[in-house]
């Protein structure tokens, strides 16, 4: 059998690349990449002029969503009523679409991965804004082509009044591209193209400052500004986005909770928690007692994270940041069709091509009207003649046989044309009226008007900017709403300031070092004369030395004795019962073996003219700006340098104009001015406080005013105490040798400490063999300063010795607020 002439051959990888070619080109431009003007793929364009031709508008009833489907089925998009139907509901959902495009009415799912209800049950309608993306399209706005059989005519572009692209996003995946454009704020978008159409030079960075990153449905907050840069420079890159979760505190419980009311975009809610479920369950993150999702469509969003008794709330965050999609990455790709070609566009580009759109459909809209307003010109024009000879022309009209001949008499005898004679011949006898004939002067006087303003339009690059900046900030005023989510210009770990509130709470350290925190709501100040009770559960030989109150977004800087500060937030400190002795400190900071706490001090603020003042054993007194401390890192860092054998013995935060009283075992005491004293870097060694004799070792460093009332107490290991009034101590030079502060003897022994007291403060005597006093200073004689003073513990035994005084905090009560004062 003879072959058929009609075929040919052709190599198979030649129609496999030809047809795969075909096909993608096919679905990069009719199907999954947004055009650049409009920001829509042809599904979505379809839908919204499918809507409008059905008239409905966002004042117009809602109709069913299945004859929506139907109709752009039929008419313009034959690709199946899901697809149709699943870009539908996407565009009505406010947690996927910015600014939703359809009302939608019914099911339209939910964050949590449900699904819309059937179409046939759902309803919709175009929202306001989505008709602004229609806006003129009846005014040959934008060009027209077949729809798929040719029957109808669909456009290939929407002349929107609104930039759709960035205030929407997109996403989709091509055949060898895919695209990635988060939601932005509509408000900054405009701002930025106002800001473009005044100076067509500027710069992506001062673009940046209109509009500082994307602005997502869900909030959020979005973590470093390196991502957003290199996306709006090179059209990629990558964006941190994280929750927001609140911390609060359940005083019945003791417990604290993590509260998340806002997640990344396009995170499915349901399957988030199922997430921390599982990593619960499989103890790959403790801590977590329960969880529970107290989510509402009409409160947001609300999924509660209980805690376990005693756990830092950071610690647990950071770890469902680390494992669940509390924390995503989301990759941007500015990837749009520009002129039927995909291509990768930053920032200034996409702003450029929706301005060059703007100015095409202005132009295009401005000679239509002039094109009609020609037209109705010249068609009054006509009129006017007609009125001007009308005996004549009612004559003519009468006289003729037909219309035609009417109107062939009209063109001859007046020069009209065939559209003026027309119109003559269709006018009304009311506009014979003198009134209706004043009107149609005036009609043709406004048509001139408006003629002679779109010409001007036409020949007028400026007056179109201006007219894209005055529709532009219309937009803007209608439509802008406030930033959703929250930009954090440091890429660094997520701190607990973001997410607690800021409020005062009482701090206690116990003398062993442990430390806790409590809500200053707990503790009431009780009459004068009233018993008080300690805020804090501790043991015998315990007791609370130091008590302030603090915000917990200050901080705690905690010096060693090893030289070196480490730092904790105040929210970090454990929060802890009224009976609770707190956690030990030694389990927060990263202290190393034989390292103590030597000082604790609150700081709101790392002022510069605050000074943190250090003495250390062998004489050494430093003076540094608190700003130097204001850097945290992990494992601490050094706050001075000390010599072998040294230890920093105290520390205080002055304003530079105090005076220092340093204290020495053998009972020296030198008081000198805080300005002998220069301020020096973080890490220099200091200067000398005091010349030591052998053997002797500074054991206090007080702050002294120079009008201060208060008095030194010192204290001796034999048991022997004193109190001297801080004026007895005369201002000497730094550095010097020092004045007696107390005799010591055999009898009394080594001076063991000196501290600033007032009236009515308490102090703890600590002996070697465990005895403990606690008594008021009051009861302490005040004496000279060369002196022994007086007894005031008894020792057991010659060979017991005072090891240590300490000032108590002063004590409170924690008094439910149900409860009577005592």
């Amino acid at each position: 059998m003879p072959p058929d002439e009609r075929l040919g051959y052709i190599a198979i990888e030649d129609e496999m690349k030809s047809s795969y070619l075909d096909y993608a080109m096919s679905v990069i431009v009719g199907r999954a990449l947004p055009d650049v003007r409009d920001g829509l793929k042809p599904v979505h364009r379809r839908i919204l002029f499918g809507m409008n031709e059905m008239g409905l508008a966002h004042n117009r009833a809602y109709r069913k969503s299945a004859k929506i489907v139907g109709e752009i089925m039929g008419n313009y998009h034959p690709h199946g009523d899901s697809a149709i139907y699943d870009t539908l509901v996407r565009m009505a959902q406010d947690f996927n679409m910015r600014y939703p495009l359809v009302d939608g009415q019914g099911n339209y799912g939910s964050m949590d991965g449900d699904s819309a209800a059937a179409m046939r049950y759902t309803e919709a309608r175009m929202t306001k804004l989505a008709e602004e993306l229609l806006a003129d399209i009846d005014k040959e706005t934008v060009d027209f082509g077949p729809n798929y059989d040719e029957s109808l005519q669909e456009p290939l572009v929407l002349p929107t009044r609104v930039p759709n692209l960035l205030i929407n996003g997109a996403g989709g995946i091509a055949v060898g591209y895919a695209t990635n454009i988060p939601t932005h704020n509509l408000g900054e978008v405009i701002d930025g193209l106002l800001l473009l159409i005044e100076n067509p030079d500027v710069t992506i960075a001062q673009l940046m400052k209109k509009i500082p990153g994307p602005d997502f449905p869900t909030a959020g907050f979005i973590y470093g500004m390196s991502g957003i840069k290199d996306a709006y420079e090179t059209g990629r890159g990558l964006l941190k986005v994280r929750a927001k979760v609140n911390v609060e505190s359940d005083e019945r419980t003791d417990r604290e909770r993590l509260i998340v009311t806002e997640v990344p975009y396009q995170v499915n809610k349901a399957k988030l928690i199922e997430k921390i479920a599982e990593l619960v369950q499989d103890e790959r993150i403790k801590g977590i007692a329960d969880l529970r999702d107290e989510s509402s469509d009409r409160e947001g969003v609300r999924v509660v994270i209980e805690l376990k008794r005693g756990e830092i709330p950071l610690i647990v965050l950071n770890n469902l940041f680390k494992h669940t999609q509390l924390e995503t990455t989301f990759g941007v790709i500015m990837l749009a069709l520009v002129n039927n070609r995909p291509e990768v566009l930053n920032l200034k580009q996409i702003l450029s091509h929706f301005l060059d759109h703007r100015r095409e459909v202005i132009v295009r809209r401005t000679a239509f009207e002039l094109r009609k307003a020609e037209e109705r010109a010249h068609i009054l024009e006509g009129l006017k003649i007609a009125l001007d000879n009308l005996d004549a022309v009612i004559a003519l009209i009468r006289r003729a046989q037909s219309p035609d001949e009417a109107r062939a008499g009209l063109m001859s005898q007046f020069g009209l044309s065939e559209i003026q004679a027309s119109a003559i011949l269709e006018m009304r006898l009311q506009r014979l009226t003198q009134l209706e004939r004043q009107k149609l002067i005036e009609e043709y006087k406004e048509v001139l008007k408006q003629i002679e303003y779109l010409k001007s339009i036409l020949a007028s690059p400026a007056l179109v900017r201006q007219i894209i900046q005055d529709e532009l900030a219309e937009v803007r005023a209608a439509y802008k709403d406030e930033r959703r989510t929250q930009i954090v210009k440091e890429e660094a770990e997520i701190s607990l300031e973001d997410l607690i509130a800021e409020e005062e709470v009482v701090v206690t350290i116990s003398h062993t070092g442990y430390i806790k925190r409590n809500a200053v709501s707990l503790y009431r100040a009780q009459r004068r004369g009233g018993k008080g009770k300690i805020g804090m559960g501790i043991k015998d030989e315990d007791f609370v030395e130091t008590l302030f109150t603090a915000s917990t977004h200050d901080s705690l800087l905690f010096f060693t004795d090893a030289g070196k500060v480490f730092w904790l937030k105040v929210h970090e400190i454990p929060e802890a019962s009224r009976g609770a002795k707190g956690k030990a400190l030694v389990n927060l900071l990263a202290l190393s073996k034989d390292e103590k706490v030597t000082a604790t001090m609150p700081v709101k603020e790392y002022r510069d003219d605050r000074f943190v003042v250090m003495a250390t054993k062998q004489g050494v007194i430093k003076k540094t700006e608190l700003s130097a401390y204001s850097n945290p890192r992990q494992g601490g860092i050094i706050a001075l340098s000390l010599d072998q054998g040294d230890k920093l013995i105290a520390v205080h935060v002055t304003d530079g104009s105090r005076e220092m009283l340093l204290g020495t075992k053998q009972g020296i005491t030198i008081r000198f001015k805080e300005e002998d004293v220069r301020s020096m870097g973080r890490t220099a060694h200091g200067v000398k406080g005091i010349t030591l004799e052998a053997g002797d070792e500074v054991i206090g460093m007080e702050t002294i005013t120079p009008d201060s009332t208060t008095a030194i107490l010192t204290v001796t290991e034999g048991g022997y105490g004193k109190r001297t009034p801080v004026n007895d101590y005369r201002v000497q030079g730094r550095g010097g040798k020092g004045i007696i502060s107390v005799k010591t003897t055999e009898r009394n022994g080594l001076a063991v400490g000196f501290l600033q007291v007032r009236d009515g403060d308490e102090i703890m005597l600590m002996a070697a063999k465990g005895k403990l006093l606690r008594c008021k200073v009051d009861d302490i004689r005040e004496v000279g300063r060369n002196t022994q003073g007086v007894r005031v513990l008894d020792l057991d035994g010659d060979d017991d010795r005072v090891i240590g005084v300490a000032r108590l905090a002063e004590v409170v009560e924690a008094i439910p607020e149900d409860q009577p004062e005592a």
